[in-house]
């Protein structure tokens, strides 16, 4: 298969994008991170914060399981079972323990002081034993669940998924729209979008199985190479000029506007129905905007998209404890919330990507996994 520079640059671009919605999480009022640094905040401050946040939530991880699943149907083509398997261990399984073990530990005891005392030994052996470990993956909770989709046991019990899957027309995006929107709205009446389970939100659960196996299929059918771009244009514009309206109507009658945050959680309500609808719309419309997008203007890659490429993974990795070093130093910073977050997600790419380039590519083992 070819190297396709467009979904490169798609997956260091999402890779950004995690580091802003850490950055927002520093600082707003919502979503959970190792260290907050939240003051009074206006409302607009606030509405800000939300939409994006919100926004950003609708598409960015479901896209990047979209990439993982149509590059996994290849791999397993090429390698077979216990190859597959044995590799997807190595490179997904070894930096999520790296991460369990490691990183998550020092970031937690040394930066975001969430540990107790007795000395940082004494925690790690507490954290092992406990078995809070287990629950500690941080942003490598995306690799736990690749592994525990288990491909290659989906195609050694149903041959059939590997067969030919032919273009997908529109009623078939947008049965696919209805039913992730089902899914999630169904998921989440019995586990409110609060809770989190081993670090992840069992009612995005969803949008990222069939996010997964769009990928796949997409590989099955050529979509990439051969869907045209004027059509995956128009899905994309519809899908999110559709969500417009129904944004407005959630934040005017769902409570938004009286801080009443509740309905969206989930629940048998028509606001969390609604917003289950706006999301699979913004996923998906977002999906096709980005792959069009990139596809016909940054379908290549110079030296220096290609280090962003090369280096988007240990990023992901290693970001936690870079981004939380980072906004200690800006905790004195006298400026809006909104202006802080974007300094530091502009400063922790750049401190990253430079550590991942002279530091954490290079040391001996960790480059087999990076």
């Amino acid at each position: 298969m070819r190297r396709l520079a467009f979904i490169d640059n798609i997956r260091w671009t999402m890779i950004l994008l995690v580091l802003s919605m850490h950055a927002a999480d520093t600082y707003s009022p919502f979503g959970s991170w190792y260290y907050t640094d939240r003051g009074d905040a206006g409302f607009g401050t606030i509405l800000a914060f939300g939409l994006y946040q919100t926004f950003l939530q609708a598409f960015f991880m479901a896209l990047l399981f979209f990439i993982a699943g149509y590059f996994a149907a290849p791999a397993f083509d090429r390698k077979g079972s216990a190859r597959f398997s044995r590799d997807r261990l190595l490179r997904l399984g070894v930096p999520t323990l790296l991460y369990m073990l490691v990183i998550g530990p020092l970031t937690q005891y040394f930066l975001s002081r969430t540990w107790g005392g007795g000395g940082f030994g004494h925690q790690w052996i507490v954290h092992l034993s406990d078995g809070e470990w287990l629950s500690e993956t941080g942003p490598m909770w995306f690799c736990a669940f690749l592994l525990s989709l288990a491909y290659a046991l989906l195609r050694q019990a149903w041959p059939g998924v590997a067969k030919p899957v032919g273009q997908p027309g529109s009623q078939t995006v947008l049965a696919f729209i209805v039913g992730m929107a089902l899914a999630t709205f169904v998921v989440r009446i019995g586990v409110p979008e609060t809770v989190s389970v081993l670090n992840m939100h069992p009612g995005d659960v969803p949008q990222y199985i069939m996010m997964f196996a769009a990928g796949v299929i997409a590989w099955r059918g050529r979509w990439l190479d051969e869907l045209p771009q004027r059509l995956a244009s128009r899905w994309a514009i519809g899908a999110l000029l559709l969500s417009l309206p129904l944004l407005a109507v959630l934040i005017v009658a769902g409570g938004a506007l009286d801080h009443d945050t509740t309905p969206y959680n989930g629940g048998v309500n028509p606001v969390s129905a609604g917003k289950s609808l706006w999301e699979s719309l913004v996923c998906v419309g977002m999906s096709f905007a980005l792959l069009a997008l990139y596809r016909r203007y940054f379908d290549h890659q110079g030296r220096r998209t290609r280090f962003l490429s090369d280096n988007a993974f240990a990023v992901y990795l290693f970001h936690p404890p870079v981004l939380i070093a980072l906004a200690l130093l800006l905790h004195a910073l006298a400026a809006p919330a909104l202006v802080k977050a974007l300094l530091l997600t502009a400063g922790a790419a750049v401190a990253t990507f430079a550590l991942s380039g002279l530091v954490f590519r290079r040391i001996p083992g960790l480059s087999r996994i990076l």
